[in-house]
Order: C-alpha cells, then sequence, then structure tokens
C-alpha cells in the first residue's frame, strides 16, 4: 500500500475538495467564478494524471481508450455545467485505478516471491578455499559450499555432508526432506541445518529455479479464449460507442434543439460504456490463479492451459512415475530350498555389476553383500537375466526365458509385477517378485476426480497383468496396456475428439503425448526439460492429488472470469439504455462502471484465495 500512499493523498484531498465545493454552492457561500475554481481544482488534482495519459496515447495512435473515455466525458461535463459530476467521474475513476494496481500488485508479489529462490551467487570450492563468485560463472562438475538457513544456488548431488532441504518454494511441500551423500538436490531449495558440498550437475540457466523462472515470465503469452475475447471487444467495442455517444449528442439535438440535455446524455454515455473493468478483470483474474497456483507447486503456463483442464472432462494417466512411484521394489521372495535371505543374497551378487532398475532393487532388499563372497564370470544374458559364478556353483536369475532356455522346470507366481527367478547348478531354487508401488495419494485423486464427473483413464506400456491390478486397485473407468507413445497419442485423439482432455506424465517419456493433449500435465518433473518444454502444467512434486488441486483452481478461476464478464456487460447495457433514457445522472453512471470495476477487481482476487 506504500506505494500507492500519493494516489491515495490525492484521492482524499480531491473528495475533500469535491465535498467543500458541494457544499459552498448549495449554500451559497461564493459566487459561481470561485465555486468553479474549487470544482476545477479538485477535478485536476483527480484527474490530471488520466487526461495525460490519453494525451499521450493519442499522439501514439491509441485513441479509443479508457482514458480518453473519461477524459471527453469529464471535460464535456464540465463544459456544459455540470461541475461536480464532473468530478465525480474523475474521482470514481481514480479509485477504480487504485483497486486496479492494488490488486495486479498482489497478484505480482506472489510471483515475484519466487524470483527470490534463485540466487545470484555461490560459493565455488577451490584449491585455495571457498570463493564466492557468480552462480553463472560455475561450471558442470564444480563443487560448491552451501551454509544452513542459504538457498542452494544450482542443481547438483551431495558430494559431502548431510541435511535436511525445504523444497516448499519448489515443489510446495511444506515438510523437509532429508539428503546425505548421492542424493539430488535442486536450486531454490533452502539447506535447513547442515553445512553441504555440492556437486553441480546444471549450469545456471539450466537450473530448476532458472527454468521455473522462466515459465512464469512467459506465462502471460498463451492467452485464453476468454483473454483473446476481451482483447478484441475492445478493439472494435470502443469506437462504436463512440459513434454511439455522437449519435446521441448529434440526432436528437437537431430533432427537439435541447442540446444540452443530449450531449449530457452522450457523455453519461461515454462515461458507462468505459470496458474498463473488462480489461482489467480478466488477465487480472487469470494472473491471479497462476500465482496462486505456484504457491502450491503448480506452475501454470497461461491462461488458455488454465482455460483448457476447466473443461476437461476425461483425465488420462502415464502408469510408471505417474501413478506409482516408479522405483522397483521387492514385494515378494518365495524360495525352495533355502530361506529367503539366502535366495536374495544369491540374487544380488549375480546382478552385483549391473545397473538395471531390476538388479539395483534386488541389491537394495538385501544390503550389503558378506565380504567373503566370491563372484566371478557375471555375463548379462540381453532381455533374459544375468548368469555369474558365485563360489563354485553357477548361478541363473533372469525371466522365464533364461529358464526355459536351460530346461529349467520353474513354478509360476500369482502376484503381480517382474518375476526374477534363481536357479543353482541348474535346480530351482525360487523367485523373487519386483514391483512399482502405488503413490500413496493416488487413490485419493481419482477418487475425488471421479467424484467430480471426471472420467479418469489409464494409458500405460506395461503389461495387461498389471495395468489390469492398478486399474482395479484404483478403481479407473478405463485402462489401456502395452502402448508405445505412438499408440497414446493414437489413444488420446481418439477421447479428444468428443471431449477436452488432460494427460498426466512424467514429462521425460511421455512428452510427445504431453505435446498433442489439450492439456499436458507433467508430474514430477523435478529438472525435467521435456516436461518443462512440452507440457501446459507442471506439478514440481509427484503427488497426484495436486492434480485435483490444478483442476479445482482452473474451474474456479474460469468461473470468476465469465462472472465478471457477464456482470460487467450486463450492468453497462442496463445503464447505457437508462443513460440514453435520461433515468439516471451522470453520479449514478460514474458509480456504475466504476462500481463494476471494483466489483470486478475483487472479484478477480479470489482466484488467488484458497
Amino acid at each position: 500500500m506504500r506505494e500507492h500512499k500519493w494516489d491515495l493523498i490525492k484521492i482524499l484531498l480531491s473528495a475533500i475538495i469535491l465535498i467543500f465545493g458541494v457544499v459552498a454552492s448549495t449554500l451559497g457561500w461564493f459566487n459561481s467564478t470561485v465555486n468553479i475554481i474549487i470544482f476545477a481544482a479538485a477535478y485536476i488534482l483527480a484527474g490530471y494524471e488520466v487526461i495525460l495519459e490519453s494525451v499521450r496515447n493519442i499522439l501514439k495512435g491509441k485513441i479509443f481508450d479508457e482514458n480518453f473515455l473519461m477524459s471527453i466525458a469529464s471535460i464535456g461535463a464540465f463544459i456544459v455545467g455540470q461541475y461536480g459530476e464532473a468530478v465525480f467521474v474523475m474521482l470514481f475513476f481514480g479509485i477504480g485505478e487504485l483497486f486496479e494496481h492494488i490488486a495486479e500488485d498482489r497478484s505480482r508479489k506472489s510471483i515475484s516471491a519466487i524470483a527470490q529462490i534463485r540466487p545470484d551467487t555461490a560459493r565455488l570450492i577451490t584449491e585455495s578455499g571457498e570463493v564466492t563468485v557468480s552462480a553463472e560463472s560455475i561450471n558442470i562438475g564444480d563443487i560448491i559450499s552451501v551454509n544452513p538457513g542459504e538457498i542452494i544456488p544450482l542443481d547438483g548431488v551431495i558430494a559431502d555432508g548431510a541435511s535436511s532441504v525445504n523444497t516448499s518454494a519448489i515443489t510446495g511441500e511444506s515438510l523437509p526432506v532429508d539428503a546425505a551423500v548421492g542424493d539430488k538436490v535442486y536450486s531454490g531449495c533452502v539447506n535447513l541445518s547442515g553445512v553441504v558440498k555440492i556437486r553441480v550437475t546444471e549450469v545456471f540457466s539450466n537450473s530448476t529455479a532458472s527454468k521455473i523462472l522462466e515459465l512464469i515470465e512467459n506465462s502471460n503469452k498463451k492467452k485464453a479464449n476468454a483473454e483473446r475475447f476481451i482483447t478484441r471487444f475492445a478493439r472494435y467495442y470502443t469506437p462504436i460507442v463512440v459513434i454511439l455517444a455522437l449519435i446521441v449528442a448529434v440526432i436528437p439535438s437537431i430533432i427537439t434543439k435541447n442540446y444540452s440535455v443530449w450531449i449530457y446524455r452522450a457523455l453519461m454515455f461515454l462515461v458507462v460504456s468505459c470496458p474498463c473493468a473488462l480489461v482489467v478483470s480478466v488477465p487480472l483474474t487469470y494472473f491471479a490463479g497462476i500465482g496462486g497456483a505456484a504457491k502450491k507447486g503448480i506452475l501454470i503456463k497461461g491462461g488458455s492451459a488454465i482455460e483448457a483442464l476447466s473443461g476437461a472432462k476425461i483425465i488420462a494417466f502415464d502408469k510408471t512415475g505417474t501413478l506409482t512411484k516408479g522405483d522397483f521394489s521387492v514385494v515378494a521372495v518365495h524360495p525352495e530350498k533355502i530361506d529367503e535371505k539366502t535366495l536374495l543374497m544369491i540374487a544380488a551378487a549375480a546382478e552385483y555389476n549391473s545397473n538395471h532398475p531390476i538388479s539395483v532393487s534386488l541389491k537394495a532388499a538385501y544390503g550389503k553383500l558378506p565380504d567373503d563372497i566370491k563372484i566371478s564370470s557375471l555375463k548379462e544374458i540381453a532381455g533374459k537375466g544375468v548368469s555369474a559364478q558365485i563360489g563354485e556353483k553357477s548361478v541363473l536369475v533372469g525371466n522365464d526365458k533364461l529358464m526355459s532356455d536351460n530346461s529349467i522346470v520353474f513354478h509360476s507366481c500369482h502376484h503381480s509385477g517382474t518375476i526374477v527367478h534363481v536357479a543353482v547348478d541348474g535346480e530351482y531354487y525360487g523367485h523373487i517378485v519386483i514391483s512399482d508401488s502405488l503413490k500413496p495419494q493416488s487413490k485419493s485423486a481419482i477418487s475425488t476426480l471421479k467424484a467430480s464427473g471426471i472420467k479418469t483413464v489409464m494409458l500405460t506400456g506395461d503389461c495387461e497383468h498389471r495395468a489390469l491390478e492398478v486399474a482395479d486397485e484404483l478403481c479407473i473407468d478405463e485402462f489401456y496396456a502395452n502402448l508405445l507413445p505412438e499408440d497414446k497419442i493414437k489413444r488420446v485423439n481418439v477421447y479428444a475428439a468428443d471431449n477436452k482432455l488432460a494427460f498426466v506424465g512424467d514429462g521425460i517419456n511421455d512428452a510427445p503425448v504431453l505435446a498433442s493433449s489439450d492439456v499436458g500435465i507433467a508430474m514430477g518433473a523435478l529438472g525435467s526439460d521435456a516436461a518443462i518444454e512440452e507440457a501446459d502444467i507442471v506439478i514440481m512434486d509427484d503427488n497426484p492429488e495436486k492434480i485435483v488441486t490444478a483442476k479445482t483452481i482452473s474451474k474456479k478461476v474460469s468461473e470468476i472470469v465469465w462472472q465478471n464478464i457477464y456482470f460487467s456487460i450486463g450492468v453497462k447495457m442496463i445503464i447505457l439504455i437508462l443513460s440514453v433514457l435520461g433515468v439516471c445522472n451522470m453520479w449514478v453512471a460514474s458509480f456504475a462502471d466504476v462500481g463494476v470495476l471494483v466489483l470486478a477487481v475483487l472479484n478477480s482476487i479470489r482466484a488467488a484465495i484458497k
């Protein structure tokens, strides 16, 4: 409010002088010349900036804007002797402008606060010690130091130390996350407890914080249909209104010879017709909605994305990394002749040199291998598994095909997931089930969407059996399995032919589908170039419930936009008719115009409020 202090003082002084002038003229304290001077002082104080802006715009070739309408209407009112009404028009227009600027600043601050997540400097560790340098000069592979309470300036991996990290500026998650050596950390997050040294993995311009800021700064470039409608509307509406006002002023005056009455009504017509409520409130609503969503870790690229998601009747999901965690883990161990721990140890040892996700999950399930175990002759068999020599025994670890190729009788498993069989010296030792578990929020997200009338669909490249299990557990309406990216696009296009569709993917593998959907939502997209570029909405953590939040925000914003459009046009049409008929005066016309603006702006602010 401090930055608007002069505007507020100017409005208050003008209002005081106006009230004094009305009282003085009513009680006859001064002659008409003094009364005119008093009203002129109030008018100049309230409206000089509007008149100057109107002149500047005329010199630039932009004649028909709200400043022009207010200037010509108020000056005309002053000329025909309606001094108090002329001041009132400018005074209320100034009040409307003040409300508009306060609302814009409030929304802008919610956005600009995010700009603080990207420090401009970093402490680089060199051979001679720590040196504070520009974050832009840091290269991939450099080591930087971050103290407790500082914002992490660049994406990287912790090379030394451990800490708790506040990720709320990026993900909207309020709870801190523990991070130790080997864990990824992202720019914009706050280091809370310990000193950490970070090996940089992304340059400054490509860091997570930089990409978030770029996304927000460009969000106003993708305008919704409602915004484009208002732009076109104002372009043609204003000159038409001026022409109609001239007709109201000239033709009835010629017929009735009552020039002052019809010129006055034409001036009221101009005041009421000012489209500022529409021109201001619609983009302000989208801006407020984008700012409110950003606080919750949901980045929306523009009004078009809000509009598309609001109208979406179908939401299609990828499975892995979207509804499931995307990290494989051992869910069952079924040994034969040996115990579970020994079976896990044999499998983990055979997978010792592999970085395949299945291998990683086996090694994580068992833990550190015994020091005395001897592993040799490790060999990866593409698409089947691995073979190894563990001590004196020959081991095979892999799928059904590997067992069949080696004539080993194996047992099927009723569990869904990836089945890893283990055979030792040609004898079957059992199998291990590895699966990708559901995210804890997936079920509630799907349930809430369905309750609101949204059709849910799952499109996955996983096998039919696993897809069926996930779809049944989450109560998803329809699912399609064994899909390649091009198959997903075809399926999306089939659905989108009848209804608007939102597709939710992990932002990397599903980039083509995200780009081809009515609205693409990238999940868990920290650091993902594909997500930032192709998705319309980026959820900065992997919480599926944020999709419900994004849908709720988009629906609320769209409702507010059309409330403002219908309300503004409706009220103006009524007052325009009344002004031409002479039912209302300039005071009512001005109050109606600015009142509509103020109410529309206040309504727009609701888009940023939960």
